[in-house]
């Protein structure tokens, strides 16, 4: 039987203490490497240490650490309750097999509910990987192998010889929403009923969630990481949102009107003064739930929003629109990103306007938001008649 044993991933090395009191060996992970170096860099004599080295040297924000010890647990589990090897025994083949593994993994490896890793419940995976998800594991994997080979823990990089995971690609912007859904969207969160206090609050936070996103292009994590203090102004009636985006970069965000009267509104239902100082800490979204200052975390606030979603394109198709509908029914958080980028670009907002906002360090990723709707295009094209076969007489 498959055993999910608990691994101290965490960038900083455990307690000798802790690790005794705990009682629980992690098999093969836990074998202590012959130095395969002369003049070895690293301290690291165990799978587990130099994982915890590659993941504390990287300089990682929370989130990424969060997905490495995430990507590294599935492999040293994988490595050592299927493959049967420490790192220094794998070869390529090996590794191709584990590119293969995330495609399907077996059903004791899945679970549904999300369980925490101390709870013998827990499982790695929810179910099968997406091409883009069995690259990103693997590229954890490969930079982890990188870095044990530079420091001396291992002697070679069966990595350096595995392909990476081929996803399709595109040039253009295809998931989005158009102002017409966007708009139905808002309008289905703002005639929630509110017949409680704790109803009021998710009614108003997931208002002001949704028009913060459609609004400002920022991504999940920025909203959800960021301070009430982080929406201020500095005076002649422009309003700002504060944010720290990929690479631990800062930015600002223009916030529109419409937004600030959502944010007031979601304060006020809070109990919270309608605006609030710089210095504010904190979380600016909060939990409608707990009894106490409580951030919402980001996949809690990703599934609210996709209830509104599924809310809206069930409204959409009563009234005969289907193409939003359609698109609704897909749609998630990020989606609003690609929307107001999108809708920005085509009217005629500058690309460097908007390469700014977005946090893009290149700008021909912004310029793939410049295009017409797929029905705009198709409209453009009918109308004029070019291209056509003559009709006879």
């Amino acid at each position: 039987m498959t055993k999910f044993i608990p691994l101290d991933l965490g960038p900083t090395a455990p307690d000798a203490d802790a690790d005794a009191d705990a009682g629980k060996p992690s098999g093969r992970l836990d074998v202590k490497m012959f130095r395969v170096a002369d003049d070895p860099i690293t301290e690291a004599q165990t799978d587990i240490e130099i994982a915890r080295e590659f993941i504390a040297n990287g300089e990682l924000t929370p989130k990424s650490i969060a997905n490495s010890q995430k990507e590294l647990y599935r492999f040293l589990t994988w490595c050592r309750e299927e493959a049967k090897k420490t790192l220094g025994q794998l070869n390529v083949a090996d590794l191709n097999a584990y590119k293969e593994f995330l495609r399907n993994p077996p059903p004791d490896w899945i679970s549904t509910t999300k369980w925490p890793r101390s709870d013998p419940r827990y499982r790695p995976f929810t179910g099968p990987l997406s091409d883009p998800s069995r690259r990103q594991a693997m590229i954890a994997v490969k930079g982890l192998l990188a870095f044990a080979e530079q420091t001396g823990y291992l002697r070679r990089n069966p990595g350096a010889l595995v392909r990476n995971v081929r996803t399709p690609t595109s040039s253009r912007i295809t998931r989005y929403l158009t102002p017409q859904a966007i708009e139905l969207a808002i309008a289905t969160v703002s005639a929630r009923p509110a017949d409680a206090p704790a109803v009021l609050r998710r009614r108003e936070r997931d208002r002001f969630l949704l028009i913060a996103f459609a609004q400002t292009g920022a991504r999940l994590n920025e909203i959800v990481g960021a301070a009430m203090g982080s929406i201020y102004t500095e005076g002649r009636g422009r309003w700002w949102l504060d944010v720290i985006g990929k690479g631990n970069k800062a930015r600002r965000l223009p916030v529109p009107p419409q937004m600030l009267d959502a944010f007031r509104r979601y304060r006020a239902a809070f109990g919270l003064a309608p605006d609030t100082s710089r210095a504010d800490r904190m979380p600016l979204v909060l939990s409608s739930r707990s009894r106490t200052v409580t951030r919402l975390s980001d996949e809690a606030a990703g599934e609210a929003l996709k209830a509104v979603f599924a809310e809206a394109a069930e409204l959409a198709a009563s009234q005969g629109d289907g193409d939003s509908a359609a698109s609704l029914r897909h749609a998630s958080v990020h989606w609003l990103r690609h929307s107001m980028l999108t809708n920005h670009a085509n009217n005629g907002v500058q690309l460097k306007t908007l390469q700014d906002t977005a946090g893009h360090a290149n700008i021909s990723t912004t310029a793939a938001y410049l295009h017409k709707s797929d029905n705009e295009r198709h409209d453009e094209i009918i109308r004029s008649g070019g291209g056509g076969t003559a009709t006879e007489e």
